[in-house]
């Protein structure tokens, strides 16, 4: 299922919540975990961006040569020892450039079946060109521009949390909650969880067999629909997942009406951004292909 994970740190204090999280994901699955750093330009030449960055040390300029790379790997991989090497199944790779390109281009050459981030905050330097986003742009980006799972974690888990034996699967009858859906009933029965379909509108008109039909779940495996009124989508998916304690919340991103490109909603941002538990966000089709191997 999930047996090639990625994930990526901007950390080097300590192992953070996302690459832990990623780690024991890859230990469930038997899989073999991909932890990315990326170099980030520390500044753009009008020919285009030099290879100069800020020492993780010391914060001086300096080129992000083959030696400096091999340091901030051996950093890393010191800082995360007591964690990565017990279980050994992993690898780390230091690589240049923008973190969201990077993070999707590396996701596509690993063969990734999950991409485990943490939110991050945008950055002063990244204010000048985009707008910010409670998950960061970064994260925003990524969701937007892979047809791999993204799951976004805040805060460090239970182990036993992530058995996802409780997964909620949020429904505005978009096609990228479509594929959120299916992703979540396989994930579900792959696990043998119980899977809570929920459905918000101001003005309800939906019925549990539309549910049922549009998620194509079995009936009578024990699962629980839910439509519910109110006006704000994220506090709803928020109080009905601590109603229920998930483990997990499956959405799926907002698209354009008309196109193919996709973006990431308010309510998505907001519950990734507010959420005690693991969300994934799903965009693609592709995605259930994933979870379907």
């Amino acid at each position: 299922m999930f047996e090639r994970v990625l994930t990526a740190t901007d950390m080097f204090e300590a192992c953070d919540p996302a690459v832990i999280t990623a780690l024991e994901i890859a230990k469930q699955n038997k899989g073999k975990l991909f932890l990315l750093h990326v170099l980030e330009p520390s500044y753009f030449h009008e020919c285009g961006p030099l290879e100069s960055v800020k020492h993780f040390k010391t914060g001086q300029e300096i080129v992000a040569s083959h030696e400096y790379k091999e340091a901030v790997k051996e950093e890393l991989d010191n800082k995360c020892a007591g964690a990565l090497k017990p279980y050994g199944n992993y690898q780390i790779d230091i690589v240049y450039g923008r973190p969201s390109i990077e993070i999707r281009r590396w996701a596509r050459k690993f063969g990734a079946d999950l991409i485990v981030v943490g939110r991050h905050a945008t950055r002063p330097e990244e204010e000048k060109e985009l707008i910010g986003t409670p998950i960061g742009n970064t994260v925003e980006d990524v969701i937007m521009n892979t047809t791999t799972p993204v799951m976004i974690v805040g805060h460090l888990i239970p182990r036993e949390r992530l058995n996802f034996k409780k997964i909620m699967a949020c429904i505005d009858f978009s096609k990228s909650c479509k594929y959120a859906c299916e992703f979540a009933a396989k994930l579900a029965e792959k696990l043998g969880s119980r899977l809570f379909v929920f459905h918000m509108s101001a003005s309800p008109a939906a019925s549990e067999a539309m549910l049922m039909k549009f998620c194509k779940i079995p009936e009578g495996a024990g699962h629980e629909y839910r439509i519910w009124k109110g006006s704000e989508p994220y506090s709803e998916i928020l109080k009905y997942a601590r109603e229920k304690d998930v483990d997990l919340i499956v959405m799926g991103s907002s698209t354009k009406d008309g196109g193919e490109k996709a973006y990431v909603g308010s309510t998505v941002e907001q519950v990734s951004a507010e959420s005690s538990c693991p969300v994934a966000v799903i965009t693609h089709p592709d995605a259930v292909l994933k979870i379907g191997r």
